[in-house]
């Protein structure tokens, strides 16, 4: 693997983002080998695994990689997308899945982060959602995502104004478990993985499949359903999204035009 490191040492797993050149974007053979690492260790039963980047990095992940959005006609966000794939490997992965966090976390990869069942972060966080720069549309399975984990108000807020969060803020909000300092992050991460390793695997693969079943537990019509999809079809076609991913790309301004 390229992107991403893969090793157990004793009951714990670890999965690494280790492509620093690109600050850990979200890329189809990042997201493939992380999806195929996590896969590798439920085939070795192990219990709990800490996701993290490799040591010196500065940004946990930069979210989805634009680079690699230039076709208008296809949904980056789509059910069977190696984005969406990767996210479904660790929320079924049978034991809980840490992120160990230094550094930024922004766009897609806020998605990511939430899904993984705890977060131990030191202060260098900062956490942004951050479609709208780029006038991308979020699926509706990502927004209610959010939705559980932070309120509807403040996921309204964060979704709205893309700006960032830092630690401090994070940790009010419920996106981090625990914020320590630099020089302990490593050692706490490790000591909750063997804390958590320690205890009966199926009673917790059990309990977190029921809490990821619950907290998906949101009915809603297939009328609402189409309506969504036809309003993210709607967007994916604009001249906002075209302009939003060329702006990214060309580092300059994006020149929305709300069409």
């Amino acid at each position: 693997m390229a992107f991403v490191k893969v090793a157990a040492r004793g009951k714990v797993g670890f999965v690494t983002f280790d492509n620093p050149g690109k600050r850990n974007a979200l890329c189809a053979r990042l997201l493939e080998e992380l999806a195929a690492g996590f896969e590798r260790l439920r085939s070795r039963r192990v219990p709990v695994v800490i996701l993290r980047t490799a040591p010196g990095a500065k940004v946990w992940s930069s979210g989805a990689d634009i680079a690699e959005m230039k076709d208008p006609r296809h949904d980056p966000f789509g059910y069977d997308t190696p984005l969406e794939r990767a996210l479904r490997a660790v929320e079924s992965f049978p034991g809980p899945v840490i992120a160990m966090v230094r550094g930024g976390v922004w766009g897609k990869a806020s998605d990511l982060l939430l899904t993984c069942d705890l977060v131990v972060a030191d202060p260098s966080f900062t956490f942004a959602i951050t479609p709208v720069k780029v006038g991308l549309p979020y699926n509706a399975s990502g927004t209610l995502h959010f939705i559980n984990h932070l309120g509807l108000n403040r996921a309204k807020e964060l979704f709205f104004t893309a700006e960032p969060i830092d630690a401090a803020r994070a940790l009010d909000f419920g996106i981090l478990n625990h914020l320590v300092g630099p020089a302990e992050l490593e050692a706490f991460t490790r000591g909750l993985a063997r804390k958590i390793a320690a205890h009966s695997p199926l009673s917790v693969a059990v309990i977190k499949e029921q809490f990821r079943t619950l907290s998906g537990a949101h009915p809603i019509s297939p009328e609402a359903f189409e309506r969504v999809e036809e309003l993210r079809r709607r967007a994916f076609s604009s001249h906002d999204y075209a302009e939003g991913i060329q702006a990214f790309l060309e580092k300059r301004p994006p020149r929305f035009r709300g069409k």
